[in-house]
């Protein structure tokens, strides 16, 4: 996988959560992207026990999450903290831990759609749901332009017998993933996100992108159900 950004679409105007997405999928298919499967993503969280807290003292947030592009891995992220990635046996050992952490089971969230692939770039459009109820729109673009070894996009011409490998360096690709989001998201192309401004020039990873998941999760549980301008 290449570099991610992860970001939100309104619900456009007059439409519902699944008629927004629905519309989102009819642009990106016009231009020629294939569906390439399902995917998924769920967040639970898990704050510390009331019997270790400090009084006065608010207790940490874990968040534990699942992706489905990695089955057998799982990850873990505190606030404003780093993120363990483990194995699949790590929910289990979350079930030893609930003297130390309790699982606060109404917050589970996730993200489900479908992938769909045009050229270089890897699309996820995803309903965001909690309990039975659809609270938003996630869309998910990977990049996966090849680049030399020396992360040049045309190439350095002294790495001709090096395979090429999709760009790592967020930095060397943001440009690119912007200019491609403007041509199904409009006016909703998001930032450039904030885990980007942490990497400089170190490899990016999977655990960056569940950050973005996370920071997407936590923004849409903090939303009031209120009007918001859609896309058109």
């Amino acid at each position: 996988m290449g570099v991610t950004c992860v970001s939100q679409v309104p619900v456009a105007e007059g439409k519902s959560v699944q008629q927004t997405v629905e519309l989102l999928a009819r642009r990106l298919e016009a231009l020629g992207a294939d569906k390439q499967g399902t995917f998924g993503v769920d967040c639970e969280t898990y704050h510390t026990a009331a019997a270790l807290g400090t009084q006065g003292q608010t207790g940490k947030l874990m968040y534990v999450m699942h992706n489905t592009e990695y089955p057998l891995s799982c990850f873990a992220l505190f606030e404003n903290g780093p993120c363990l990635v483990a194995d699949a046996n790590f929910d289990t050992l979350m079930v030893k831990l609930k003297g130390f952490f309790q699982n606060a089971k109404a917050n589970k969230i996730e993200s489900r759609g479908t992938r769909y692939q045009y050229c270089d770039f890897l699309v996820k459009l995803g309903t965001v749901t909690m309990g039975p109820s659809a609270r938003g729109i996630s869309v998910e673009v990977c990049s996966q332009v090849e680049f030399c070894p020396c992360h040049q996009l045309q190439g350095c011409g002294m790495c001709s017998q090096v395979e090429y490998c999709p760009c790592v360096i967020a930095n060397d690709c943001w440009n690119l993933l912007m200019e491609f989001m403007q041509s199904f998201m409009g006016s909703h192309t998001p930032g450039i996100p904030s885990v980007f401004g942490s990497k400089h020039d170190s490899a990016y990873s999977p655990g960056d992108t569940m950050v973005q998941y996370m920071e997407l999760f936590n923004k849409i549980r903090k939303q009031q159900q209120v009007p918001v301008a859609g896309i058109r």
